[in-house]
């Protein structure tokens, strides 16, 4: 009988320190996964407009943009050039609610998804338009995962800052801002 008995209050328990796992979980997949490589600036719309322009953004494209802060990129390449789909990969949970926010206001559905994860990390072989605004030093540590994963012909366009000794085919200058454009060379 005492079985009986005290089960009730260990599924009370149980019960009870449930919510409080599932708080510490919350707060787990809040956090960020490391710290960021960069502080958080906005890319100008102007730039944006101008990188995607670069990049001939358009049906057929699935952007994906790597630190994708804000989300306005991802959502420029769908709402105003009328990509596929994109996708931006942020490493801070709290990037990716503002995008998520932004993505809401857009009105562009389910073509623009952001994912908080950490972009070396990240699969992103199914992109035919890369953009990024990271530091140099990461675009250099990036160019191999580039060229590894991504089909010949897909298209790499870099706010501020170029790659090192791979030279980009174009290079513009927008209101005092430089854009760099690659492609993924045949193999």
């Amino acid at each position: 009988m005492k079985l009986i008995r005290t089960r009730p209050v260990v599924v009370a328990l149980v019960l009870l320190a449930m919510p409080a796992a599932t708080t510490r979980a919350q707060q787990t997949a809040a956090a960020p996964l490391r710290s960021p490589d960069v502080i958080f600036v906005p890319t100008p719309p102007e730039v944006v407009q101008a990188m995607l322009k670069v990049a001939k953004v358009g049906p057929g494209d699935i952007v994906y943009d790597l630190g994708s802060g804000d989300g306005r990129i991802p959502i420029a390449a769908v709402k105003e050039f009328g990509a596929a789909r994109a996708t931006g990969i942020d490493i801070d949970p709290q990037r990716i609610k503002e995008a998520e926010a932004n993505r809401q206001q857009s009105g562009v559905g389910d073509k623009v998804r952001f994912l908080n994860q950490d972009l070396f990390q990240t699969n992103i072989s199914e992109a035919t338009v890369v953009t990024l605004y990271l530091l140099p030093s990461l675009n250099v540590k990036l160019m191999p995962k580039l060229k590894a994963e991504l089909k010949p012909g897909t298209r790499i366009v870099s706010h501020a800052f170029d790659m090192g000794d791979w030279a980009p085919e174009q290079k513009l200058e927008v209101n005092g801002r430089t854009v760099y454009f690659w492609t993924i060379p045949k193999k």
